[in-house]
């Protein structure tokens, strides 16, 4: 089962997506920020990442710059509010395979996961 850690600092966003890939086939780890991310890409083996980009502490550009220093090569959907082509640019350097702008359609998430992962659609 692939194991997908969803790292939002809004619990009903964090809610939302389990409800939406729990009954889909996928495990789910939650974080709150940044900094709880990388403490859970360090404990679980992690398949991809779904993150919001503006939450308190680290936010989810620093985290996937820190993921990338780390030498992960976990692929990396960025579901956000945000519409900038430079903070999208940046991103794509620290592997943002995806940028998705909330509010997110479910199919169109659930297949761009299955495309990731190489899975079945």
């Amino acid at each position: 089962m692939p194991r997908i850690l969803v790292i939002d600092d809004a619990k009903t966003m964090r809610d939302t997506l389990k409800d939406l890939l729990i009954p889909n086939g996928y495990e789910v780890v939650e974080a709150e920020n940044g900094e709880q991310g990388l403490e859970m890409m360090a404990k679980y083996a992690i398949d991809l990442v779904i993150s919001d980009l503006n939450m308190p502490g680290m936010d989810g550009l620093t985290m996937c710059s820190h993921i990338k220093e780390q030498g992960y090569h976990t692929p990396i959907f960025m579901l956000t509010t945000q519409t900038s082509p430079e903070l999208k640019a940046r991103a794509k350097e620290f592997g943002v395979v995806a940028w998705i702008v909330k509010p997110h359609k479910d199919d169109i998430l659930l297949k761009g996961i299955q495309k990731v992962l190489h899975l079945p659609v």
